[in-house]
């Protein structure tokens, strides 16, 4: 399993302005994006005891953490994803889902994933079972996505973070989000052996250290 250092660095609107201007001479925007920016859509997973979330906001050293995300409210293409942190080092895993079974495990029915032949469906299965994991909320946001090959990196600037308090109709296009309280605009970067020094000094800011931030606490916000 690959895992990936990362900084993470809070924003205001000038550093954002001064950091995409530099970013654009240095690195290429994402092939995926579409004029230089995609809407992200994000079902976040927790329990009744709200694990996943106390155990970022306590700094746990091992967590883990499951969600279902589309890019553009394509629904045509569904990932769900599995974020692991160890020692500050993180990776990701992913499966494909349809929209029909975004909307079933959303819905509770899920003994279908037992069958389903992706080992990432069957292991939200597992936990949704013995752990008690279910949608707890959807997470809106812009992101600016740019990529460096040396050191296969990928810098992000993520801003509009919005919540979608209690809910978790993922398929919903008219599903109600409000701002996440007073987020910031997210810096993150992202690479596997070496950061290259023309990517560190584009992305340094004075004042600006990295810090943790999580999209999916910020928008715990109110519950």
């Amino acid at each position: 399993m690959n895992y990936r250092h990362e900084w993470k660095h809070e924003l205001n609107y000038l550093d954002l302005l001064a950091i995409r201007a530099r970013l654009r001479a240095v690195a290429r925007p994402d092939p995926h994006a579409v004029d230089g920016k995609y809407r992200i859509r994000s079902l976040y997973f927790d329990n009744l005891k709200d694990k996943v979330l106390r155990e970022k906001l306590d700094g746990v050293n091992m967590r883990e953490k499951f969600r279902i995300r589309c890019y553009n409210g394509d629904t045509s293409l569904i990932h769900l994803e599995k974020k692991s942190k160890v020692n500050g080092l993180g990776t990701k895993v992913s499966a494909a889902l349809t929209a029909e079974e975004a909307r079933a495990i959303v819905d509770g029915d899920l003994d279908w994933m037992l069958g389903s032949g992706r080992p990432l469906v069957q292991e939200l299965y597992g936990k949704m079972r013995n752990q008690g994991l279910r949608p707890k909320t959807i997470v809106d946001y812009t992101r600016e996505p740019f990529v460096c090959a040396p050191g296969n990196v990928r810098v992000t600037l993520d801003y509009d973070i919005r919540t979608g308090l209690s809910c978790t109709d993922f398929l919903d296009p008219d599903c109600v989000t409000i701002p996440a309280g007073d987020a910031p605009i997210l810096l993150e970067v992202k690479w596997d052996e070496f950061l290259p020094s023309i990517i560190r000094d584009a992305v340094q800011m004075p004042g600006r250290r990295a810090a943790a931030f999580s999209k999916y606490a910020q928008c715990r916000i109110y519950g």
